[in-house]
C-alpha cells in the first residue's frame, strides 16, 4: 500500500432493526464519508467503514444521530 492510499477504520455498532434502513440512508447520504455493511443480522450489528482522516466527522455524525437512533458501539 502506498502513502496515497487512505487507511480505513471501522466501528461495529448495534441498532434497532426498525431503524437500520433509515440510519443507513442518512449515513450514506454524506458522500464519501462512510459505508455501512451488515456484519451480524441476528444481533443487528452494522460495521461502519471510513477513512482514518474522517474519524472526527463520523464521530460527530453518530453523536448527532444518537438522539434519534438507539446506537450502541460494540467494537
Amino acid at each position: 500500500m502506498d502513502e496515497s492510499t487512505p487507511k480505513l477504520q471501522s466501528l461495529l455498532i448495534a441498532i434497532a432493526p426498525a431503524q437500520i434502513a433509515l440510519f443507513k440512508s442518512i449515513v450514506e447520504s454524506y458522500d464519501n464519508l462512510a459505508t455501512l455493511r451488515t456484519e451480524d443480522p441476528v444481533r443487528h450489528h452494522l460495521r461502519i467503514y471510513f477513512a482514518e482522516d474522517q474519524a472526527a466527522d463520523v464521530d460527530h455524525l453518530l453523536e448527532s444521530l444518537a438522539g434519534q437512533f438507539s446506537i450502541r458501539v460494540v467494537g
